[in-house]
């Protein structure tokens, strides 16, 4: 079954003991269009993780799940704000308040939860 929804895991990880890559394989089972970014190339399944953030915007992007702490979100603002999701996903511990603030000015809708979980509940 595929899912014309995209999402961006950002701060995805090639080890499967990582939260981030388990959110991306749940993704992935559900049929999500997903692109994978990360500190570290690799893979997820067949899902290719890059190490680079991207410089064009091809698609409509309606969420991307965040997995890196505030510090580590800096380098992808403008990248993240210039996409303009429908939602921005904080997964526990990524609570970014300077980031919340620029996405809500652009509309962006926030939630705070973690997104293996939003999926079992069937939220995502």
């Amino acid at each position: 079954m595929k899912n014309q929804n995209s999402i961006i895991v950002l701060g995805a990880s090639p080890n499967p003991s990582r939260t981030s890559y388990l959110a991306a394989k749940v993704l992935l089972q559900k049929g999500y269009n997903v692109k994978a970014i990360g500190n570290k190339t690799g893979k997820i399944d067949q899902l290719n993780i890059s190490n680079e953030i991207p410089t064009t915007i091809n698609n409509k992007v309606d969420a991307i799940t965040i997995f890196l702490k505030p510090e580590r979100q800096k380098k992808y603002y403008e990248y993240i704000l210039n996409l303009n999701p429908t939602s921005i996903i904080f997964n526990p511990g990524t609570e970014n308040p300077e980031l919340i603030q620029m996405a809500e000015n652009k509309k962006i809708n926030i939630i705070s939860c973690c997104t293996i979980a939003m999926s079992a509940v069937g939220m995502l």
